[in-house]
């Protein structure tokens, strides 16, 4: 069980009679009530989830009200940059200084992001602000997941990240019809100040009822203290770690967009990633409190995990980026039915997750992600054979079944590391495994963006000759002229059309082939029995030793 205390556990010990003022038991320590703060760590999945998608149908009123438009992907490519270099910092930080102080920070800044992009004067105070959004979104995702493993024991733990994920693909799958809606009745700032009173709600249940014991973090406090010294904090490190990973998000965010992949400015933001690489090398080997310790990889598990989830971010670029595309321009349906065939797999992904301890508690931790991963790269290759045109109902059955596999796949891996740590680490394992999905994202996008301009390049450039004059040059552009297919010819939408398909066939398979990546990750890497800290045994020892058998 978590060093949390919880009032479910200490009320039968101590009667609900004994329950002071704010949660405060009046014969001992601060007590947390876990049903509230499941919901404030649910109200901050939310926010977190909303903010990644809800601004993407606001865009052209944004632009038409503040202008910038040469710019404007900075509202998207800004915030994850924060998101994703912050996210070892917080685990950090929360190890250090306990769960609460960063949670409640975390909401505070991207409160007051919110309200200041509501209040955005032009697009470089907007993407300014988006930015301060997304320090405070860093907080939010390590922290909430982290939490989540304080409160349970590990065989409870599938319930309440089944839970968070079922708010992830709920918020994201909503985040674009929101948006729509308060634009299209309201004005664009509003997709922003609605954020305040929902994290208005969190930051009051986390005040109110999250208390941490003194005892939470004593394996930090007693290691410190031996060391005859107080807790701090490497900010060298974590300044490196921030120039390291801003510079190469950079690069692969607008590389082959913004300007060519062998253009001065990709080699240069590439060539600077690399000196702060080897900077944050070395100034973490140096550092007493390393904001990214050496163990992280040095642990099998860990590394292994690491790597596996990193496969997992970059092949998840096919469904989410590829299919809204295909389902417009190759199906032909119109963006709610689009949206509809990729939302079947978050419906199947929090569902499969929930129940991944029944099957992770009989054949192991290790043994369910190997059997989720395989079955994933199966379906990614199952989709190049499907017929052409085919029916929406083909696409969409796929994706509910990689959904399906996905769920067996990542939630026993993350549990498997966040039992294998104390309180005094789980915050920056939680971290470590989160950054590396973010950063395997953002390669995934440059990766497969590369591969889908080459592969319709090639199909555009061996168009038949009579067709060829007038052909669109990237896959937008052919996006946008499917939409206008009155303005077309039948052999020429047809051909763009197929061209499009086999397009994004080539990023199926190249998804599968990062999902045999992740599959070796944990085939080769991972060990056959996860180790389970005594924090996880606590509470469950017998199930708990199970599940980490192989």
């Amino acid at each position: 069980m978590s060093r949390i205390t919880q009032d479910s556990h200490s009320a039968g010990r101590n009667g609900a009679g004994n329950q002071g003022p704010g949660g405060r038991d009046a014969t001992g320590p601060a007590t947390s009530r876990r049903g509230p703060v499941v919901a404030a760590l649910m109200l901050g999945m939310a926010l977190a989830a909303l903010d990644s998608t809800i601004i993407a149908t606001a865009i052209p009123q944004i632009v038409g009200d503040l202008g910038g438009f040469a710019v404007f992907s900075w509202l998207f490519s800004g915030y994850l940059l924060a998101v994703t270099v912050t996210l070892p910092v917080y685990g950090k930080l929360s190890d250090t200084y306990g769960r609460k102080p960063i949670l409640v920070t975390g909401i505070a800044l991207f409160l007051l992001g919110s309200l200041a992009c509501a209040g955005a004067w032009n697009m470089a105070s907007l993407i300014a602000f988006r930015i301060l959004q997304g320090l405070g979104g860093g907080a939010l995702q390590g922290t909430v997941q982290t939490i989540a493993a304080d409160l349970y024991p590990m065989k409870e733990r599938p319930k309440i990240q089944a839970k968070l994920s079922s708010v992830w693909a709920a918020s994201s799958v909503a985040g674009p019809g929101l948006g729509g809606l308060l634009t299209a009745y309201g004005d664009w700032r509003w997709i922003f100040l609605v954020n305040l009173p929902v994290g208005a709600v969190a930051l009051w249940l986390i005040i109110r009822h999250f208390f941490e014991d003194n005892a939470s973090h004593d394996s930090e406090r007693a290691r410190t203290a031996t060391a005859g010294r107080r807790p701090r904090v490497d900010w060298p490190g974590a300044l490196a770690v921030f120039a390291c990973g801003g510079l190469l998000l950079t690069a692969l965010v607008q590389g082959g967009t913004a300007w060519p992949w062998l253009s001065a400015p990709s080699l240069l933001l590439l060539a600077g990633s690399a000196l702060c690489a080897a900077a944050t090398l070395a100034i973490e080997r140096r550092a007493a409190e390393p904001i990214i310790p050496g163990w992280v990889w040095r642990r099998r598990t860990i590394s292994a995990v690491n790597l596996a989830l990193g496969a997992l971010g970059l092949l998840m670029v096919a469904p989410t980026v590829f299919l809204p595309t295909y389902a417009q321009t190759v199906l032909g349906l119109g963006p709610i039915a689009a949206g509809f065939v990729l939302s079947v797999m978050t419906l199947s992904w929090p569902i499969s997750a929930a129940f991944s301890s029944r099957v992770y508690t009989r054949i192991g931790i290790r043994n369910c992600a190997l059997l989720g991963i395989g079955v994933a790269a199966l379906i990614l290759l199952a989709f190049p054979l499907l017929p052409y045109p085919g029916a929406a109902w083909q696409p969409a059955l796929l994706m509910l079944a990689l959904g399906a596999a996905l769920g067996l796949f990542q939630l026993p891996l993350i549990i498997g590391v966040q039992s294998s740590v104390g309180y005094a680490e789980r915050g920056t394992a939680t971290a470590s495994i989160l950054f590396c999905r973010q950063v395997g994202q953002s390669i995934g996008a440059a990766l497969f963006g590369a591969i889908a301009n080459a592969t319709l390049n090639d199909r555009l450039a061996h168009a038949p000759s009579a067709i060829r004059s007038g052909l669109p040059h990237d896959l937008d552009a052919v996006s946008h002229a499917l939409e206008h297919a009155g303005a077309l010819t039948a052999r020429t939408a047809d051909y763009l059309r197929r061209a499009v398909d086999t397009t994004v066939e080539h990023v199926y398979l190249g998804a599968a082939a990062a999902a045999a990546l992740a599959l070796l990750a944990v085939l080769l890497l991972a060990p056959r029995r996860f180790p389970v800290h005594a924090d996880a045994r606590t509470g469950g020892s017998a199930a708990d030793a199970a599940a980490s058998e192989s």
